[in-house]
Formats: structure tokens, sequence, C-alpha cells
């Protein structure tokens, strides 16, 4: 564990070197292309608007209140496996790196967290536009936003984290992953709100803890307050999780080389 605490601060104070990797990336990928990440964006704003108005109309709920909820969750669902995909195989796909120079481990989670924040940053634009169409619920609740998405991306990194080094061992594990993330989409409420499976079924939004991850971005945009259960299921992932993949990061500190 003290092996993987060093790392992790190592990792932070090199801030300069992995979004400066993240940012490289980030233009090698669209090269030549005047719209750039944008291009997403557009992707997105298709997507939010199309099921939107299918969904919407199918389950007959007002498009001011199923747009917005579609939209956020859209958007950050894409952040969260966006980085945990990529944190997956930030250790295969910097071999390179990892088997020349000694760098810290963790950098290379901290490189895919960032590059993905820096295009959400993009996408985040769709929910500044629903919100200015819809308007904002409660400024009060907005403000909750800020704490919310940092417990989220907290969650999002250490899973991106753990992850990293089981893949870097079993390549077969990135898919495992990626089956995993498509099946938890339908299963979390983003095309739906808990309310909607009221009943026999409601174990499905209360046992799955990405329910809770999301409604911590989610609410606050919607003018909702996340209940105390909801803070406490983020707060007591983060803490496990962090535990958790450190843990493994530093008994296995030495083999990742040797693994990629």
């Amino acid at each position: 564990m003290g092996i993987a605490i060093n790392d992790l601060f190592a990792s932070l104070r090199s801030w300069r070197l992995w979004t400066l990797l993240g940012w490289l990336e980030i233009r090698q990928r669209y090269a030549r292309s005047k719209l750039g990440p944008f291009w997403l964006t557009i992707s997105m704003g298709v997507l939010v608007g199309t099921l939107g108005l299918v969904y919407g109309t199918l389950l007959g709920r007002p498009l001011g209140e199923y747009l917005p909820m579609v939209a956020d969750g859209l958007v950050f669902w894409t952040l969260f496996s966006s980085v945990v995909l990529e944190g997956c195989n930030s250790y295969i796909v910097s071999a390179n790196y990892i088997r020349q120079v000694n760098t810290p481990r963790l950098i290379y989670v901290l490189q895919a967290a960032w590059r993905n924040t820096v295009i959400f940053a993009h996408n985040f634009l769709i929910v500044i536009i629903v919100m200015a169409v819809f308007g904002v619920h409660s400024w009060a609740a907005l403000l909750l936003f800020v704490p919310g998405f940092a417990l989220f991306m907290l969650n999002a990194v250490w899973i991106a984290a753990f992850s990293g080094v089981v893949a870097a061992r079993f390549r077969d594990f990135p898919q495992i992953v990626a089956a995993l993330l498509q099946v938890t989409f339908y299963v979390t409420p983003i095309l739906f709100s808990g309310d909607m499976l009221a009943g026999k079924h409601h174990w499905v939004v209360v046992y799955n803890p990405l329910a809770y991850l999301i409604e911590l971005v989610r609410a606050p945009l919607l003018g909702q307050i996340p209940d105390a259960l909801t803070w406490g299921v983020g707060a007591g992932m983060a803490v496990f999780g962090w535990t958790l993949a450190l843990a493994i990061t530093g008994r296995f500190h030495r083999r990742i080389p040797y693994w990629v």
C-alpha cells in the first residue's frame, strides 16, 4: 500500500506530464479535422434528441421532463464508461513508455481520465443548452453538482486504476469490462428514472451502485437534492474502491512492466 500511495502522490505531482500526454492524444486523434472533438458533441446531441423524442413519446413523459433527464444521463454515462474502458487499457497502450522510462504507474490512468474529461467538457455543452431551453429548476441544488461530480470522478478513476492492473495481467479483461458496461447501461436509470420501476422491480435500481453515481451528478442539474443514501453510497464506494485499487497497484507495481 505504501508503494502505491507514493506512486499516487508522484503521479499527482507530475500533472504537467499526464495533462500534456492527454492533450497530444486528443490533437493526434482529431488531426486535420475542422471540428475536432465537437464531432462527438454533434453525435451526442443527435442521439440525445432522438432518444428523448422517441422514448419520451413511448413512455408518455413530458418532453421538458424527460429530455433533460436523458441528456444528463447519457453525457455522464459516456464519461464514466470512457474513463473505465480507456483506463482498463492504459497500461497496455502505454507499454513502450512503461518499459523504457521510469515513471509513476498511475500517470497513465490519470492521463486517460484527463483526456476523457476534456472530451466531456465538449459534450457538457449539450447539458448547458438543455438547461437554457428548459430552465434551471433550483440554483441551490445546482451548487451540489460540484461535490457530486468530484465524487463521481473519484469512483470512475479508481475503477479504471483497478481494471488497468488486472487487464495488464489478463488481456481478455478489457473485453469483459466492455461487455459488463454494455449490460449495465440498460439496467442503470439513464433512459428511465428510478420511480418508473416502482414495485417489485425497484431492486434493479436499489442494488445498482452505478445508479447512485449517476444520481449524484444528474439530480442537482434537474433541480433535485441527492438524498443522504446517495451521498453515503458514493463516498463509501470511493473509500473502499481506492483502498482496493491502491492495494492491488502496490502489490503488483513491479510486475506491470513485465506484463505489458
